[in-house]
């Protein structure tokens, strides 16, 4: 395993998040989802791009995530510093 490229499946999942966080939804949160993917060599982030890509849509729809799809990021990331994260993204 490669500890710098799962360092940098890290910092874009947290890029995704953050993003999202910001209101800055968009291609960006979901390509930033997809690099982590990309990267991640244990399989951390498996699920995290269609994720994004759900809280993308429902914040453009209305301004926030449902508890369902905040609950889908929740899973993907599990317990630790990602988990913060979620919780500073607008939900209903």
């Amino acid at each position: 395993m490669d500890g710098q490229k799962q360092r940098q499946a890290l910092t874009a999942a947290e890029r995704a998040l953050r993003s999202l966080a910001e209101g800055n939804h968009g291609s960006r949160s979901v390509e930033a989802a997809r690099k982590a993917v990309t990267l991640d060599q244990v399989g951390l982030f498996t699920g995290l791009e269609q994720a994004v890509a759900r809280a993308v849509d429902e914040i453009s729809a209305s301004g926030s995530v449902s508890e369902g799809t905040r609950q889908q990021l929740l899973d993907v990331v599990g317990p630790g510093p990602l988990e913060a994260m979620v919780a500073e993204i607008p939900s209903q």
